[in-house]
C-alpha cells in the first residue's frame, strides 16, 4: 500500500505576483513543454538541466527560452519569482537546494500546471497506464469540432497540433494527460491528483513504475483517490472491459460511465474490422448522445478503439460535440509523434518509431500493426530502458509480447547505474531463449551499432522495422535510416 512516509498531496504557497519563472529539469518532455507554454502565456522563463538534445533543445530555443546546463546555484542568480521543481531532481539537487536557503518560492510541475492554467478551464485529465497520450491528444481533437480555445498538454506532439501543448482559452475545455508517476521530491503522490478533472478518464491499470511502486494494489489506490475527485456535477469515464479501472471507479461519487466492447459498457464498439486503413467499427452510444453509427478510424490496433471509444464519451457524451463531427474529427486524426509513427521508406523497408515499453502496449503494437501491414515481415526492435522495463517483473510477459512479431531484437539495458540487486534485473538471455523457443527468430545485441549493422545488413524490402522504447535508442533509429539510404544508394552505382 502507499507508503506512509510519503505524503500524498503537496501544495507549496505560491507569490502573490509572478513575471519570472526558473523551470529545474527543462529537458523534459513534460517540463520542456510547459516552459514553453509559460514563455507563450507571457512569463519570461529561463530553465537548467544536465543535457539538452533535440527536439526538445530546437523547440526552446525557437520558443526563446534560455537555457543554463548543470545544476549551478548562480543559475538563480538572475531572480526568478518562481520556481518549478521536475521530478528528475532529487532532494540534494544543487539549485533546489539553494532556492530554499534564498527563500525562493517554489513548486511541482503539476501544481503550477494546475495554478497557472486548469483553475480557470475546465480540465480533462486522461489516465491509465497505456494510450494516455493518444487519447489525450484524441479528446482535444474531437472537442475541436465544436469548440475554439480547446488547451491541451500531452507527453507527445500530435500530428493535427504540430506541438505537445495548446494554452486554449479560459473556461474552454483543457484535455491533459494525467501521469500516475509521483510529482517531486517533496511530493511522492501522483501528479494527477493535482489537475482539478471535471472529466477524468481511466482507460486502463497494470503494475508499471516498480522504481516507485511495489505492487499494482498500490497503483489501485492512487487511481482510486483519483476517482474520488470525481464528486457530483463531475465526469469519470471508465474502461468497462477492465476489473481494476472498474474497482477504482467506485470511489466517484459523480457521475461514472463506462466505454469498451462489452455488453455492459454505455459506450460500446462492435464489428471491429481492422486492416490497412485503420479500424472500423460499429458505435452504439447511450441513446441521448445518439443512434448508432459506423466509425473509421485511421489508428492501427483494437487498443486504439478503446482510445477512440474514451475520445468520443468525452467530447460527445459531457461537452454536447455532435456525434456525426466528432466522428468526421476521428477519421481526420493523424497521429501522435513516436506512437507507430512512420519515419522513413527506404528501398521498400518501412521503418517506424513507437512509445511502447510496457509488454502490453509492445503487445497491443504488434498486433495492430500485423493487421494494418498484412504483407510485411515484421522485426520487434525493443530497449529495455525504462525503471521499469529494466527489471525482471515482466520477464515472462515480454516473451509473449514480443513473440507477436517473427523477428525480435533486443539491445541489453544495463548501461545505466541501476541501484537495484542483479538479481531483480531483466534476464536478457532467458528471455531470447524464450523467444526462440516460441519460434522467433531473437537476438539481442550488447551495442546499439551492432543491432544497426545487422539491421542494414538484413532488412529487405517489404519489411517493417518498429523500434519501441522510451527512450531513444542513442540515435539508433536515425543511424538505421541513414544506413540503408546509403545502402540504396550503392545499389544504383
Amino acid at each position: 500500500m502507499t507508503k506512509p512516509h510519503q505524503p500524498l498531496f503537496v501544495r507549496l504557497p505560491a507569490p502573490a505576483h509572478i513575471r519570472k519563472i526558473h523551470v529545474l529539469g527543462v529537458a523534459g518532455s513534460a517540463m520542456g513543454a510547459f516552459a514553453c507554454m509559460l514563455q507563450e502565456a507571457g512569463y519570461e522563463v529561463r530553465g537548467s538541466d544536465l543535457g539538452m538534445y533535440p527536439p526538445m533543445s530546437d523547440m526552446l530555443a525557437a520558443r526563446g527560452v534560455g537555457v543554463s546546463l548543470g545544476w549551478d546555484p548562480a543559475h538563480l542568480d538572475w531572480g526568478p519569482d518562481w520556481v518549478i521543481v521536475g521530478n528528475v531532481c532529487r532532494q540534494d539537487n544543487p539549485v533546489a537546494a539553494v532556492a530554499r536557503a534564498r527563500g525562493v518560492p517554489y513548486a511541482s510541475f503539476p501544481q503550477a500546471v494546475s495554478d497557472l492554467f486548469l483553475a480557470r478551464r475546465s480540465p480533462v485529465v486522461v489516465t491509465g497506464t497505456h494510450g494516455k497520450t493518444t487519447t489525450t491528444n484524441l479528446t482535444a481533437h474531437l472537442l475541436r469540432a465544436r469548440f475554439e480555445g480547446v488547451g491541451l498538454l500531452a507527453g507527445g506532439v500530435g500530428a493535427n497540433f504540430g506541438s505537445p501543448y495548446v494554452i486554449g482559452a479560459e473556461g474552454a475545455p483543457f484535455v491533459i494527460e494525467g501521469d500516475e508517476y509521483d510529482t517531486a521530491f517533496f511530493d511522492k503522490g501522483p501528479k494527477f491528483l493535482h489537475y482539478r478533472p471535471e472529466v477524468a478518464v481511466v482507460n486502463n491499470i497494470e503494475f508499471d513504475h516498480a522504481d516507485i511502486y511495489d505492487s499494482v494494489e498500490e497503483i489501485e489506490e492512487n487511481f482510486a483517490r483519483l476517482c474520488a475527485l470525481i464528486t457530483p456535477g463531475r465526469l469519470l469515464l471508465v474502461n468497462g472491459d477492465d476489473p481494476r479501472a472498474l474497482g477504482v471507479a467506485r470511489a466517484a461519487t459523480g457521475e461514472v460511465v463506462t466505454y469498451g466492447f462489452g455488453e455492459g459498457c454505455a459506450w460500446r464498439a462492435t464489428e471491429v474490422s481492422l486492416g490497412p486503413a485503420g479500424a472500423e467499427f460499429l458505435l452504439t452510444p447511450p441513446a441521448s448522445a445518439g443512434a448508432p453509427a459506423w466509425a473509421r478510424s485511421p489508428l492501427p490496433g483494437r487498443y486504439n478503439v478503446g482510445n477512440a471509444l474514451a475520445a468520443l464519451a468525452a467530447a460527445v457524451g459531457r461537452y454536447g460535440v455532435p456525434l456525426p463531427d466528432a466522428l468526421a474529427a476521428l477519421a481526420s486524426f493523424r497521429g501522435v509523434q513516436k506512437r507507430q509513427e512512420v519515419v522513413a521508406d527506404v528501398g521498400g523497408v518501412l521503418v517506424m518509431e513507437d512509445y511502447a515499453n510496457h509488454p502490453t502496449a509492445a503487445a497491443e503494437t504488434l498486433r495492430g500493426l500485423r493487421a494494418q501491414h498484412p504483407g510485411r515481415r515484421l522485426w520487434a526492435i525493443y530497449e529495455p530502458k525504462s525503471n521499469t522495463a529494466r527489471r525482471r517483473v515482466h520477464q515472462e510477459e515480454y516473451a509473449a509480447a514480443l513473440a507477436e512479431a517473427p523477428l525480435a531484437r533486443l539491445t541489453r539495458p544495463f548501461k545505466k547505474e541501476d541501484r537495484f540487486p542483479a538479481a531483480e534485473r531483466l534476464d536478457l538471455d532467458a528471455l531470447v531463449g524464450a523467444l526462440r523457443a516460441r519460434g522467433v527468430d531473437a537476438a539481442a545485441w550488447l551495442e546499439i551499432d551492432e543491432l544497426v549493422d545487422e539491421l542494414a545488413r538484413e532488412a529487405r524490402a517489404g519489411d517493417l522495422l518498429v523500434f519501441m522504447s522510451s527512450s531513444h535508442f542513442e540515435g539508433g533509429v536515425t543511424r538505421t535510416v541513414e544506413r540503408l539510404r546509403a545502402r540504396e544508394e550503392a545499389a544504383r552505382v
